[in-house]
């Protein structure tokens, strides 16, 4: 008897070790981007904007007074960033690429504290192996809806370290810069 009980919790033992292992858990992914491609960059006077960015920055904020202004060219590309105020006396930013002549806002700028980021936007930046606590974050509100925490890290101000896409109530680290 005491054979076949041995016998028995020696099976058992043997059956539980074949059990489906567990693969290890996967490490955070990081979330520090790539540096992005140099910009050529000069400031323009609000007097001095093509009449076209003029007109699409009132376009999208009417009323706006336009602060200060800079040219981008980036890859072929030409991009202007468009600083000033909206009627009410609120900071805003409005970024806009040439297209054939034309210029498009593609993105309109806030700067928030980080705090009042959306809970899982600083979630998903926090879980990142290389994540870090930023020391600027601008609210990017992009065509189609979605928006773009872009988290500038300590000592790096030329640009964001790390962005985070938020759309329909889900937040994703983004792994590629836009082209403005």
């Amino acid at each position: 008897m005491r054979g076949q009980a041995g016998l028995m919790m020696g099976v058992v033992l043997a059956l539980a070790g074949c059990g489906k292992a567990e693969a290890p858990a996967a490490a955070p992914e990081k979330s520090v981007l790539a540096d992005g491609t140099a910009a050529d960059i000069s400031k323009v006077a609000a007097a001095d904007l093509p009449p076209g960015v003029r007109d699409a920055v009132l376009a999208k904020v009417p009323g706006m007074k336009i602060a200060e202004a800079e040219r981008k060219e980036r890859g072929g590309k030409i991009f202007y960033d468009v600083e000033g105020t909206r009627p009410d006396g609120s900071p805003v930013e409005l970024d806009l690429i040439e297209e054939a002549g034309q210029y498009r806002v593609v993105e309109m700028q806030r700067d928030i504290a980080w705090a009042d980021a959306p809970a899982p936007v600083r979630t998903v930046a926090g879980a990142a192996a290389d994540a870090f606590t930023p020391v600027r974050v601008i609210e990017s509100t992009q065509e189609d809806g979605t928006v773009v925490y872009e988290l500038f890290a300590p000592g790096k101000a030329d640009e964001p370290a790390t962005e985070v896409n938020w759309k329909d109530g889900k937040a994703v680290l983004r792994s590629e810069r836009n082209e403005y």
